[in-house]
């Protein structure tokens, strides 16, 4: 059976999963660099970095599975 063309969904699951993974990268980069501290306090900090791996996880889950779906069917 052949995999059905992406879907308008599909391509939005996808943007906001990279737009999820560069934020994670970017507070991984704030992190190595230190950097993080010019603009947060620790606790601020690893709030928003729990939170930045949290949302690149979900859209990840969400991506994957539109396009396992999307072969599935």
């Amino acid at each position: 059976m052949t995999a059905k063309p992406p879907t308008r969904f599909d391509q939005l699951a996808q943007k906001w999963s990279k737009l999820a993974e560069r934020r994670r990268a970017h507070f991984v980069e704030l992190y190595k660099t230190g950097r993080w501290k010019h603009y947060y306090t620790e606790a601020e900090f690893f709030i928003q970095l729990r939170e930045a791996f949290r949302a690149a996880d979900e859209w990840e889950k969400v991506a994957s599975a539109s396009a396992g779906l999307r072969k599935a069917g």
